[in-house]
């Protein structure tokens, strides 16, 4: 997502004669659907300036492309500024700038991070140079267009306030330096900016790179589990960002110091997916390749088991089994027997030990006792049962009372749940866990649905799940483990709906989230947790209502084979306050923990109408009706306020012989990508459906739902038109889907439209012919809506997507 885009002569006019941080923050907050502070406005006012006045020269080109604020795919971070163009050899090149108000910093002996002052005074953060690099690394990793586009990314920071002092710049940071330089106050620093970029961007932008950018193909998220071999065989596997490396690099300090000093112990908290567990095996590997005596720990086990599993074959057995530790293996161990132990998942740790829960004193004691250094990852928001013990107040005092230095880090960077911090403030509100801003859901934040039907539910995951095997249901403890004694029995029965399922515990075991297969069972807290996948469904059961907004604990609907609260009803009799406060945590944390695995989406179906219709109730409009539909047919289907009938029958994957037999169905929004020569149609990713008899299907053809009413005598609002994507020939007088970055429809809610084309050429001086200009008119009996004119420049970027061949009737 790009908040804001134009060419450099649009930027610099804007710059120079509107209030240009008020358009980008108009525009943040409508694409966005959130708002910014004050701070952050500022920042733009200033920066831009500063970035106008570096752009300011007849050698870079008119027609460079510039984006400002582009939300980096599937994580939480924005990059500042991108300029696109062309270089010498006309080949295409993105710079990315980095831009910070800083004035001074100072140096850390640690790898790639500075001191510098920011809103909460002198703090530890990545070089300005380390931002820029690894920013770009990232958008490579995630952007196929680019990734594979032929397409050179040129990172920079510019510091425009900052003076030369030998800091910034030190050899220390050299390294980083070299990859992404840094430019810094006063004029002989802008032209070395200015020098920059006309060394990478020769010519303008004229194959439309920032649409490449923001439309091409997202690539597959790694997962952590599929690159531990790559990772501890010491091949980089994730780029470490912001907080990340700050993180990182103090835990390998600690680790060394440790070795001829006082214990260290380091608590990182931090939410789901803010890479706590990439951080540990990152630790793990590195410290291991360094000589010292490291072990990953955990309480729960699916996360070892499916690292293990990954492991066989590529390293001995004994190896394996030596990087990996219960939580309850320290019991006997001698002091200081291991360099550093590395602890995910901390706030899973129990008191006691052993298979009866009878040994040992404390396991966070014994951890501390066993190593010279500890190292806690945690997020106290994700204890789930009775037992869990690990808290940062409580690792501090245990560490504390063995004489160790403490320090505790928080972890922000989002990389789960479509890098949507937003999704998990709103999940957070929702859950009644805490009070946060974020009352409704913003819009696009993350594919969250709500399903009227389990059976449904499960249907749209296994379809998720043929891609990759990375998409399993998961549920509250809510019903027995009936398989455990009879393999023929089923567990999760919701029989209004014929849904039978049994739990996964039997099988496969802490195995069950990379099972082949095993999308058939359903999974519980204790083989998910730790993990993720790309599309996860939760089943909420009755231990969680709503009643008039209120969202209730029903700890007597749980199994009675659950052991996470087992002694419930003794705690609450003997501290009927806080007993109850425990308990509500606990359900709680359960269903935030389950609804925070995927990392691109999460779909939810609640027995408890009430509670289905609240989850509803809390996202935005447009989100709401998404949310409630099993795939992009129905979606649509409910916008629709003439008919519930639909002029065509979907068919069955089986039976799709891909334009043949069959077309696909697909929105607006996603054909203008899908069909540009930006990125190639994936058949795997659509539905498909057959045609009225009075049309044969075709390569290219596909069908979408046209919403408004611009123009409403040729197409009725809520139609299902057919297309065809990427038309030859004459396009005078037709109806096309049309994309420009300059276009803000209303209707669709894109970059996008469906008008009615028609142009004017004119010949150059060289005698070659180009667009006067390019005219795309609503058909409509509502005069308000008017006709959108590109001139010369402009022209040459309008994108013809599709043309209509018909509309379909019902």
């Amino acid at each position: 997502m790009i908040v804001y885009q134009a060419t450099k002569s649009e930027f610099l006019h804007q710059v120079h004669n509107t209030d240009i941080e008020e358009l980008i923050q108009e525009a943040f907050s409508r694409k966005l659907g959130r708002h910014v502070g004050a701070s952050e406005v500022r920042s733009w006012q200033s920066s831009l300036q500063s970035m106008a006045r570096v752009l300011n020269d007849d050698e870079i080109p008119a027609d460079a492309g510039v984006a400002i604020e582009y939300n980096i795919p599937q994580t939480g971070k924005r990059v500042d500024f991108i300029l696109t163009g062309r270089s010498e050899d006309k080949s295409p090149n993105v710079i990315i700038v980095e831009l910070k108000q800083w004035e001074q910093a100072q140096l850390t002996e640690k790898d790639g991070v500075v001191l510098t002052f920011l809103g909460k005074g002198l703090q530890e953060v990545s070089h300005p140079s380390y931002q820029a690099w690894s920013y770009a690394a990232l958008l490579e990793g995630f952007n196929e267009a680019v990734h594979e586009g032929g397409v050179t990314l040129q990172p920079c920071a510019y510091l425009h306030n900052y003076k030369p002092d030998g800091v910034i710049r030190h050899d220390l940071y050299a390294p980083y330096i070299e990859r992404a330089p840094v430019f810094l106050k006063g004029d002989v620093e802008r032209r070395k900016l200015r020098d920059f970029i006309k060394r990478h961007v020769k010519y303008g932008d004229d194959v439309d790179l920032l649409y490449k950018i923001e439309n091409g193909r997202i690539r597959p998220s790694k997962m952590l589990a599929d690159s531990l071999v790559k990772m501890l065989k010491g091949q980089p596997e994730f780029v470490l960002i912001d907080d990340q490396k700050v993180v990182y690099e103090t835990a390998m300090a600690m680790a060394h110091r440790a070795q001829n000093g006082k214990k260290k112990v380091l608590i990182v908290e931090g939410g789901p997916g803010t890479g706590k567990s990439v951080l540990a095996i990152n630790l793990l590997a590195a410290l291991t390749k360094g000589g010292q005596v490291c072990r990953y720990v955990s309480k729960n086990a699916a996360p070892r088991s499916v690292y293990q599993s990954k492991l066989t074959g590529h390293f001995r057995a004994t190896h394996i089994s030596n990087l990996f530790s219960g939580s309850g293996a320290f019991v006997e161990a001698d002091a200081n027997v291991f360099d550093t132990l590395i602890v995910d998942e901390a706030h899973r740790l129990n008191e006691k030990s052993g298979l009866y829960e009878n040994l040992g004193e404390n396991q966070i004691k014994e951890i501390l006792n066993a190593a010279k250094c500890s190292v806690f990852f945690i997020d106290e928001d994700q204890r789930v049962t009775l037992k869990d013990i690990g808290g940062t107040v409580a690792i501090t005092d245990w560490a504390k009372s063995c004489g160790a230095e403490v320090e505790v880090m928080e972890l922000d960077s989002q990389f789960r749940c479509n890098g949507s911090d937003g999704y998990l403030a709103w999940l957070d509100n929702t859950l009644a866990v805490r009070d946060t801003a974020n009352p409704f859901l913003e819009k696009g934040a993350f594919d969250f649905r709500v399903f009227d039907s389990p059976t449904e539910l499960h249907a749209v995951i296994a379809e998720k799940n043929k891609t990759n095997n990375k998409a399993r249901v998961v549920a509250g403890y809510c019903w027995d483990w009936n398989s455990k004694k009879n393999p023929d029995a089923f567990d999760v029965v919701i029989p209004e709906y014929e849904y039978r399922k049994r739990w996964n515990l039997t099988k496969d075991g802490s195995l069950w989230i990379v099972a082949p297969g095993s999308i058939e069972e359903v999974g519980c807290i204790h083989t998910c947790q730790g993990l993720e996948v790309d599309y996860i469904g939760v089943i909420v059961g009755d231990d969680l209502i709503v009643r008039n907004g209120e969202v209730l604990c029903q700890p007597g609907k749980r199994s009675t084979a659950d052991r996470s609260i087992r002694g419930w009803k003794t705690l609450v009799k003997s501290r009927p306050v806080d007993g109850k406060q425990q308990l509500d945590l606990i359900i709680k944390n359960t269903y935030r923990t389950l609804m925070t695995r995927g990392m691109k989406g999460c779909y939810i179906y609640c027995t408890d109408k009430e509670t289905a219709d609240y989850f509803r109730s809390r996202m935005s409009s447009q989100e709401a009706v998404a949310a409630t539909t099993v795939s992009v047919v129905e979606a649509e289907e409910t916008k629709r306020s003439d008919s519930n009938v639909l002029p065509f029958t979907r068919m069955d994957r089986k039976r799709v012989k891909p334009f043949k037999n069959a077309v696909p169905l697909i929105d607006l929004k996603l054909a203008a990508g899908l069909f540009s020569d930006v990125q190639s149609f994936d058949i795997n990713d659509a539905e498909w459906i057959e045609l009225p008899d009075i049309y044969r299907p075709q390569p290219g053809m596909f069908v979408a739902q046209v919403v408004g009413e611009s123009m409403n005598r040729r197409i009725s609002n809520g139609s299902w038109c057919l297309f065809r994507a990427n038309p030859q020939g004459t396009r005078a007088g037709k109806v096309v889907v049309a994309q420009h970055r300059s276009i803000e429809d209303p209707e669709l809610g894109g970059s996008y439209t469906v008008k009615v084309y028609s142009s004017e050429k004119e010949q150059t001086i060289d005698g070659s012919w180009r667009h006067a200009q390019v005219v795309l008119s609503p058909d409509s009996s509502d005069s308000s809506f008017v006709p959108l004119v590109f001139g010369p420049e402009a022209a040459e970027s309008v994108k013809i997507v599709a043309e209509l061949i018909g509309e379909l009737d019902v």
